[in-house]
């Protein structure tokens, strides 16, 4: 048998992508401006596609993590103090690109007193400076269960506070060891006592392990602490040193948890082989609000 690592994908995941000139623009800018993104840090399989767009998640605060998730391919190492000159640089970004919606991530900052909600914050209005009719969507690590952190970043207003679970409770130890699975329930109950007006989003990956049961099960979870907005996607591993891939989830299953998480009162599903947290989030938002596409 084959290491998993080496497994023909099947049909459903094969993908070609037309390379666009502006994919190279894309790149030119993140370099000139020494920003980081998601999309390459993380090996987004939906890179071209986004940056043909013209679109990016911004990754902020560094692109070393303090946590060493077993599904994650962003780097784990140590940190340097959060850049104040960062949020300017998104913001120049932003208006280059010419986004009227944009999506913020960062690193895990656990050395930081408030694991970088400060500088959230800070970006997000860098940004509303340059238009105050951009909507920010933030995807925002726990904050080890800080009610204040996650305080600082609502005040700033984002459209869409995101924050992944990523997967079922029961394989926590194995794909996320510094994490915890109550307390990011806790955080985005949170999100309404706080702010209910703001759509609070999660997400979470399949193909790991987990049993149908468990994700009905997940997403109640995220009902019952009033999550508006969820994605579901196929974890696919970055290398042979992360988690394996169990199982390739049928497209006819992403369709079925599709229709269930909206029988469950989402008020947006994305739930596909490729779909991610930040994936045509502008759609998802629109969709959720009443808006037109």
């Amino acid at each position: 048998m084959k290491p998993e690592h080496r497994k023909h994908k099947p049909e459903w995941l094969r993908r070609r992508f037309s390379f666009k000139s502006s994919v190279s623009k894309v790149d030119d800018l993140l370099v000139d401006l020494n920003l980081s993104t998601v999309c390459q840090e993380a090996h987004c399989p939906n890179q071209l596609e986004c940056f043909g767009n013209h679109t990016a998640t911004f990754m902020i605060l560094g692109d070393q993590c303090s946590r060493n998730c077993t599904f994650c391919a962003v780097d784990h190492g140590s940190q340097e103090p959060p850049d104040p000159d960062e949020p300017k640089r998104v913001a120049q970004a932003v208006a280059h690109l010419g986004l009227k919606y944009v999506v913020l991530t960062s690193v895990t900052r656990d050395d930081l007193s408030d694991g970088g909600a400060a500088h959230f914050a800070t970006t997000i209005k860098a940004i509303r400076e340059i238009g105050s009719e951009i909507s920010v969507e933030v995807l925002i690590p726990d904050f080890q269960g800080s009610a204040q952190a996650l305080a600082t970043v609502l005040a700033a207003e984002p459209a869409v506070l995101n924050h992944n679970v990523e997967t079922v409770p029961r394989l926590y130890p194995a794909v996320r060891p510094q994490a915890d699975y109550e307390r990011s329930i806790k955080l985005l109950a949170e999100v309404k006592r706080l702010k209910p007006e703001t759509l609070s989003k999660s997400g979470f990956m399949v193909g790991l392990g987990e049993k149908r049961d468990e994700i009905s099960s997940l997403m109640r979870n995220l009902r019952e602490v009033g999550c508006d907005l969820v994605t579901i996607g196929q974890y696919l591993r970055p290398s042979k040193d992360h988690h394996p891939v169990v199982e390739y989830i049928h497209p006819s299953i992403f369709q079925a948890y599709q229709e269930e998480a909206q029988s469950l009162g989402f008020l947006g599903v994305a739930s596909g082989p490729y779909v991610r947290s930040s994936y045509q989030a502008e759609s998802l938002y629109r969709k959720a609000k009443g808006m037109e596409l």
